[in-house]
């Protein structure tokens, strides 16, 4: 009796078993057909035709990048990278909804000599890749490079952007970053100072590789952390893409995301601002010294003579004329209907103030006034050189 519910308990385990291998064989199946697939419409064709590239099994909305390359294999891939690619016929494509494509290409000759491959992969997003082969007519053909047998490296920790960038990089100067990451040395052989190709792209651009070498060894089974410098260009910004490759194949992938440098901005915006201003500045300040000054021309030009005659009449010795010559003078100008009263009390007033604004002539003098027994309309005249004459204060 207890025996039987054991039997019954095995029973339902492989059932359930049976069920799940059941279960998990087209998910497998799946999976398998998911797998980036590359078609050719031709095996062979020489430069300047073209041939029809369709693809299936790729993630949907993915853009793809189609290229020749040299040198290379299915089965090895690509060793060489991009470099031994004709990058210049290039074609993007971007998958539909199912993943598949259909794309012409332009026969170009590749940089490398044949074996040749038309080379897809993904250009954003999660790598994936595919190659099928393909001839190109008159191309030269010659063997495949021997590979170099040891070590073989592989990224064990993800990788790492260190560093920031300064003032002068907010100002246009080139970015640049630490690309951190650890390998381990999963060959046979000791792998001594290893040569690693690091590449920065830009959008849908190829990435431009560079080749640094790293000093040191790493034993079989050992691991070590490596810091490779990275820089752009100077003004660089935008969404990049930094790939770390070694013997022919990509290790590693980090995007980096760089700052506009807003401070050439700000310096343009100034420059368009300042550098008018300032010429303006320059230019007012020339006007004012080339134009003539009216400062001088613009005062009444008789205000200067006047100034000037008066000046000189000051210099003059003054005279002082005789009473009698005053009185007779502004009897001559009064009307004669007024009394005598009057006009020797205003003839006297005349001479006084001719007393005290000028000197008496030397040959008049208030007792020898020819007018003042004759007719006070009388023209005056010098005495003659017979009468005496008495020489007054000058």
């Amino acid at each position: 009796m207890n025996g039987y519910p054991s039997g019954k308990r095995c029973a339902a385990v492989v059932a359930a078993l049976a069920a799940l291998a059941f279960l998990l064989l087209p998910a497998s199946q799946a999976t398998a057909a998911e797998k980036p697939e590359v078609t050719l419409s031709k095996a062979q064709a020489g430069k300047g035709g073209d041939i029809t590239v369709k693809g299936e099994g790729w993630r949907s909305k993915a853009l793809l990048m189609i290229l020749i390359c040299g040198q290379s294999t299915p089965a090895e891939g690509v060793p060489g990278g991009t470099n031994s690619c004709a990058n210049d016929s290039g074609r993007a494509v971007t998958t539909d909804g199912k993943g598949t494509f259909s794309k012409k290409l332009p026969v170009a000759e590749p940089p490398k000599p044949c074996p040749c491959v038309v080379h897809v992969a993904t250009v954003t997003g999660e790598k994936a890749q595919a190659d099928a082969a393909f001839k190109v007519a008159g191309h030269p053909v010659e063997p495949l490079p021997a590979q170099q047998g040891g070590g073989k490296l592989s990224v064990l920790t993800d990788t790492e952007l260190e560093g920031s960038s300064g003032v002068l990089t907010w100002f246009g100067a080139p970015p640049s970053r630490k690309f951190t990451f650890t390998v381990g040395n999963v060959g046979s052989a000791p792998v001594k100072n290893p040569v690693f190709q690091v590449g920065t792209s830009h959008g849908v651009f190829a990435p431009q590789w560079e080749e640094q070498q790293w000093r040191g060894t790493i034993a079989p089974g050992k691991k070590a952390q490596i810091k490779l410098p990275v820089e752009l260009s100077a003004g660089a910004h935008g969404n990049y893409l930094v790939s770390l490759k070694f013997g022919g194949k990509v290790l590693a992938e980090q995007p980096w995301g760089v700052g506009r440098p807003w401070g050439v901005t700000v310096f343009w915006i100034l420059l368009c601002v300042v550098v008018p201003a300032a010429v303006f500045r320059i230019g007012m300040a020339v006007v004012d010294r080339l134009r003539p000054r009216r400062r001088r021309s613009s005062r009444p030009a008789g205000r200067h003579r006047t100034g000037r005659i008066s000046e000189l009449t000051d210099r003059l010795p003054k005279l002082r004329l005789p009473q009698g010559a005053v009185a007779a003078d502004e009897a001559a100008r009064t009307p004669r209907t007024k009394p005598s009263r009057e006009s020797g009390r205003s003839g006297k007033g005349a001479a006084a103030n001719a007393a005290t604004n000028g000197a008496t002539l030397p040959w008049f003098t208030p007792d020898t006034d020819p007018g003042a027994g004759s007719d006070p309309a009388g023209q005056l005249s010098a005495p003659s050189d017979n009468s005496p004459t008495t020489k007054g204060n000058t």
